[in-house]
């Protein structure tokens, strides 16, 4: 039985095992070269971005954002190059291999060859051809002594040929060699510009840190401010979907009471749940297809970057204090269109102080919030389209240009992270 415990052991440690290696794959050069694209669209966006927020202030949270972000994106820029050197590496041990291989097969022929010439030189002392050939006893031993002397000049003269071709496959290779390590020595130069570059950020991000501490009142202060704007959102939703449940409820009761009228129904009271919206089948199935694109429902902005991620954290500057997100904060460019990530209708809009304007579309039994709005394009009960403009993000007075995003279902907050396309 021990022995039988213990083999079920090893398969699983093999299973673990292979299961390790298959997920340590490398990333293809294909996959490397698209991330090495996006990350530097993503440093050029964060680069604009925190431009605009120095313009006003010398240092606030949006910039300590953007500098993060940077700082992220930098690592990844530093992991791609450290992958483009392991297949650097891997290509330079595979070609030194190889020259190491065609030099010690060179090395054999050039012997061979020697021992060849060598051969034929005492056959040339020892017996002169034509008295090779003229000593034969027959005609047939005649012409098989001319082959022979004529097939050890081809081999001869092949054993050269295969000297050149293996010299100049060399001579490539060892070019291909130079290239590579030519190559790889810019890969390292690289690695350790991109390192400095992340050690610079980091300083930057150091010094912003303790400016933003001196500041300590005036962050307290916003975090309450923020606290009592949020706390106002979430009453303005919870309100609205309390009314859209009712509303739906109460067009759910009336139908089924018509209906049982008509006679299409029994005259039993429909049951209606009183916690998610009643929905037509219209409805049933928009929701069905917004659930359905979880994972690759559009940005609400064309650019930017998740500055504030769902749930609660740590506040970045004041020790202890932690903050609680309803949706993402994701800070853009000045004057950045804010869109529908799907189609619905517009339920609501408001007007949240510390908030701005607020837009809330429904999908069905889903809701999707938008808030830190400085213009409005849409209005109550408008269908929009999925990438249609509802408004334009608003920019705060430190420069900060920054939308709040939320996903609902029913009466249930959603984290939009796991909605959003990979950007």
């Amino acid at each position: 039985m021990r022995r039988y415990f213990i083999y079920f052991l090893s398969c699983l440690l093999l299973v673990a095992t292979l299961t390790t290696t298959a997920q340590r794959k490398p990333k293809s050069r294909a996959t490397l070269e698209r991330e090495k694209r996006e990350n530097l669209r993503r440093i050029q966006e964060a680069n604009r971005i925190l431009e605009q927020t120095r313009v006003q202030k010398e240092a606030s949270l949006g910039e300590l954002n953007a500098i993060k972000e940077k700082i992220t994106v930098q690592k990844g820029v530093i992991r791609n190059v450290s992958s483009e050197l392991h297949y650097i590496e891997k290509d330079v041990k595979k070609t030194e291999h190889l020259v190491t291989s065609m030099q010690s097969d060179l090395e054999k022929l050039k012997a061979e060859y020697a021992l060849m010439i060598y051969s034929a030189a005492k056959t040339t002392n020892s017996y002169n051809r034509l008295m090779f050939l003229f000593a034969s006893e027959s005609f047939n031993q005649f012409t098989m002594r001319l082959r022979y002397l004529r097939q050890y000049a081809d081999a001869r003269k092949a054993q050269v040929a295969q000297i050149n071709r293996v010299t100049k496959n060399l001579n490539q290779e060892l070019n291909t060699l130079t290239e590579q390590q030519q190559e790889k020595q810019k890969a390292l130069e690289k690695q350790l510009a991109e390192k400095r570059s992340l050690l610079n950020l980091k300083g930057q991000q150091d010094q912003v840190v303790q400016k933003l501490s001196k500041q300590e009142e005036e962050l307290r202060r916003e975090v309450a401010r923020r606290q009592q704007s949020v706390r106002k959102l979430d009453n303005l939703i919870a309100d609205m979907v309390r009314e859209e449940i009712a509303r739906a409820a109460r067009a759910a009761k009336a139908k089924s009471a018509a209906d049982a009228r008509a006679g299409k129904t029994s005259s039993a009271e429909t049951k209606v749940e009183t916690n998610k919206v009643s929905m037509t089948p219209e409805m049933a199935m928009l929701s069905s297809s917004f659930a359905g694109n979880r994972g690759r429902l559009l940005w609400p902005v064309g650019k930017g970057f998740i500055s504030h991620r769902f749930g609660k954290h740590a506040h970045p500057v004041l020790k202890g204090v932690v903050i609680e997100n309803r949706g993402i904060d994701i800070q853009t460019s000045h004057g950045e269109a804010a869109r529908s990530v799907f189609d619905g209708k517009v339920l609501t809009v408001a007007s949240v102080p510390g908030m701005n304007n607020i837009v809330m579309i429904q999908h069905g039994d889903y809701f999707t919030v938008f808030a830190k709005l400085k213009t409005v394009s849409v209005s109550e009960g408008q269908t929009v389209s999925r990438k249609d403009v509802i408004g334009t993000v608003y920019t705060n007075a430190e420069g900060t240009t920054e939308l709040q995003f939320q996903i609902w279902k029913n009466s249930s907050n959603l984290n939009p992270e796991s909605w959003l396309a990979p950007q």
